[in-house]
Formats: structure tokens, C-alpha cells, sequence
């Protein structure tokens, strides 16, 4: 049982590295023995990041990747590839967001959230997929999607869309890549505490918020471990086109 969630011998990409979801899943996965290829589009934090890691005995290395751009994810994995061999997990979860009502959104905004969260989930999954057929390997995709792919709210249209889209992908990729021995899950947070939202849910309007979620309290990045190592292991081989939810309850909250 001890090694149920391991993942030793695995290569695990984590898209979107440098952010602070992004940097808590690395060293997750990287704690459980994956060697990570740690991708963003700026390489100095990530490159700071791997050698941070490494100081804690967790191999890693960083690769410059536009995940709207296939050849900058091919070239990416292709570095990654020469360092530790053949990409077999990847976690998809470069995403962005545009806060704006929906009569006041540009077109280029919400391409802009599209772009990244929802087209570059399925160019990044595809083009590992193709890689692990052509090898004839086995592989496991995990998405990071939202509750809000479940519910709504307001001023955040293009990234509601974007996850909702995702959940659907999750199922529709793993519907077609079993046959390849390839998974395909998502992991949906809700509300998860980062240097970036601390100070709103800190404000009147923030507390209202975390007021509505069943546990009172926002979720902490370390909160997601165990859905995450689920998902990310063989402990979950039996799984696919699944979305785990983590939200203190928040999706049943009244409306």
C-alpha cells in the first residue's frame, strides 16, 4: 500500500509551472518521485524552480513552452525528452483569466483566456498522445479544470466557458484514447487560497464569499494532494474521463 501512489519511473510535464498552483503541483508530483519537466512561456522562474527542487533531491528540469503554439510544445517536449525520455504524465494546467462583464469584453480577451485554457489544454495533450502511440506506451493526462466548469459566476465568462469546455474534453479524449492505454482525468478545485487572490478573499466581498462555502473556509493548494496523487498514479488505473472535485462542498452550497 505504501507505493500505491508512487510515481516513480514516471515523466511528468506540469504546464503553467510557475504560478503558485502550478509550483505546488510540480513539487507534489515530484515528492512522489516523478521527474518533472517544469513548462511556461518565462524560463527563469522555472529554471529557479528546478533548482530549487533539486536541492530537496527532486530531479527536474525547465523548458520554454507556449502552450497556444505547436511548435513550441513540440520543442519542449523534445528537450524534455533528452533529458529523461518520453513524457508518460502530463498535467495540463496553464490557464488564465479575464475579470470583465460580458458587454464590456473585447474579442481579443476572450481569445485570449480560449487561447491558453482551453485550446492549449488539447494541443499540449494531444501532441503527448501522439508521442506515447507512436511509441506504442502507455500514458495518463490529468487536467486542472474548476467548479466553475460545473457553476457560474459573474464577470469571468471566458474562463466558465473555457472550463466547461475542459470537462467535456476530459471525457471525450478518454473516450477515444483507451484503446491506446492512454487516461484522461481532471481535477476541478474550487476557491484555493494563492499570493494572488489572498488579498480579495481578505476584503468584505471575499469573506461574503468563503461565508457561502459549506466549510467556511478557502481551500489551501495542499488540500488537492491526495485527489491529485490519485489521479496522477496507477493508483487510479481503473479511472478515466473522471473529474474529481475539491471544494470544501462549495458545489452543493445553496444557491
Amino acid at each position: 500500500m505504501e507505493n500505491l501512489f508512487s510515481l516513480s519511473g514516471k515523466v511528468a510535464l506540469v504546464t503553467g509551472a510557475a504560478g503558485g498552483l502550478g509550483t505546488h503541483i510540480s513539487k507534489t508530483l515530484g515528492c512522489a518521485g516523478a521527474h518533472l519537466v517544469l513548462a511556461g512561456r518565462r524560463i527563469e522562474p522555472l529554471e529557479r524552480l528546478a533548482a530549487q527542487l533539486k536541492t530537496q533531491g527532486i530531479e527536474a528540469c525547465a523548458v520554454s513552452m507556449d502552450v497556444t503554439d505547436e511548435a513550441s510544445i513540440a520543442a519542449g517536449l523534445d528537450r524534455a525528452q533528452d533529458v529523461f525520455g518520453l513524457v508518460d504524465l502530463a498535467v495540463c494546467n496553464a490557464g488564465n483569466a479575464v475579470t470583465k462583464k460580458s458587454l464590456s469584453l473585447s474579442a481579443q480577451e476572450w481569445d485570449q483566456v480560449i487561447d491558453v485554457n482551453l485550446k492549449g489544454c488539447w494541443l499540449v495533450a494531444n501532441t503527448v498522445a501522439q508521442r506515447l502511440v507512436r511509441a506504442d506506451k502507455p500514458g495518463n493526462v490529468l487536467m486542472i479544470s474548476s467548479i466553475l466548469g460545473y457553476r457560474v459566476a459573474g464577470g469571468v465568462l471566458p474562463y466558465t466557458v473555457s472550463k466547461a469546455g475542459l470537462e467535456q474534453m476530459t471525457k471525450a479524449l478518454a473516450l477515444e484514447w483507451a484503446r491506446h492505454g492512454i487516461r484522461v482525468n481532471a481535477l476541478a478545485p474550487g476557491y484555493i487560497e494563492t499570493d494572488l487572490n489572498r488579498e480579495f478573499f481578505a476584503s468584505e466581498a471575499g469573506q461574503a464569499m468563503i461565508g457561502r462555502i459549506p466549510q467556511r473556509r478557502l481551500g489551501q493548494a495542499a488540500d488537492l494532494d491526495g485527489a491529485l496523487l490519485l489521479l496522477a498514479s496507477d493508483a487510479s488505473h481503473y479511472m478515466t474521463g473522471t473529474s474529481v472535485v475539491v471544494d470544501g462542498g462549495h458545489m452543493h452550497s445553496s444557491l
